[in-house]
């Protein structure tokens, strides 16, 4: 039985990734399978996260074309979450469901073969059928990073953002500990009006410096839309003495977004891991 090789859609000599489709049509439809992604990403070039309008514009349609050239199938990806235009994640974590039969390391291999070089999928697991890529996780890690030098860093300006005033980081890290519990964080959020619980619970805030750079982590059971960056804007100010300490509690209190400090610009901002039980 003649067996014929396509590799995004184009008849190839090479044997890489072979199946004979009568011999899938005539043996019955194999079993569903549910496969888990970890990705990592630069998203200077791409409009987010989720797959909107110009799919090749996204992370998730880049990724999903791919996959559906891989499985012959139409394959769409459940994110742990989305993230803005022009940030960037180091431990996304997506899953789809297929009835390919490839092995795990044949989809890696195929995977970073034909995806750009700023999308790279670190690992490719086996998953059970229930797993979700975002209603089964219990947490995530984000860090931002600042340049903070009156002289901008030519080769950290797509990945940082530079602030150039003085910085008390002994004041921040005291605004830190006000942030960290369970709070409700609608005043730190893009959010307009929701129905959904805005209480959420940071674990950990830290923030590091190396020479110029500061690194600020956070880690929490989860993030309102654009929360992290908005976090670090008021941090910033705080820490540059244009707003009080105090502003923090005030904002837990009146719940208002126009009180704290500007949302932090998109390129400094990592998602580096998302947790799972």
């Amino acid at each position: 039985m003649e067996k014929r090789c396509f590799i995004l859609g184009k008849e190839e000599k090479s044997t890489y990734f072979c199946y004979d489709k009568r011999e899938k049509e005539y043996e019955g439809a194999s079993p569903m399978r549910n496969i888990k992604l970890t990705i990592e990403y630069d998203g200077k070039r791409y409009s987010g996260w989720q797959r909107l309008g110009n799919s090749e514009k996204t992370i998730q349609g880049k990724i999903e074309s791919i996959l559906t050239q891989m499985t012959g199938e139409p394959i769409e990806i459940i994110g742990s979450g989305r993230t803005d235009a022009g940030t960037h994640a180091r431990g996304q974590v997506a899953n789809f469901k297929t009835t390919s039969s490839l092995t795990t390391t044949e989809m890696l291999s195929f995977l970073n073969r034909y995806l750009p070089g700023d999308i790279v999928v670190k690992e490719v697991t086996e998953m059970p059928e229930r797993f979700h890529a975002r209603y089964n996780a219990t947490g995530k890690q984000y860090s931002y990073y600042v340049w903070n030098s009156p002289i901008p860093n030519a080769f950290e300006r797509y990945h940082s953002f530079h602030f150039p005033k003085a910085l008390d980081q002994e004041k921040m890290e005291q605004a830190c500990q006000k942030l960290i519990g369970t709070h409700d964080f609608i005043g730190f959020s893009a959010l307009k009006k929701t129905k959904k619980s805005t209480t959420r619970t940071i674990e950990k805030i830290t923030i590091e410096r190396d020479g110029e750079m500061l690194q600020f982590t956070f880690v929490g059971n989860g993030f309102l839309h654009k929360m992290v960056r908005i976090l670090v804007g008021t941090l910033l100010e705080i820490g540059a003495g244009t707003k009080e300490l105090a502003i923090i509690d005030e904002l837990f209190a009146t719940k208002v977004r126009e009180g704290a400090g500007e949302t932090a610009p998109a390129q400094g901002l990592f998602l580096d891991e998302v947790y799972y039980k």
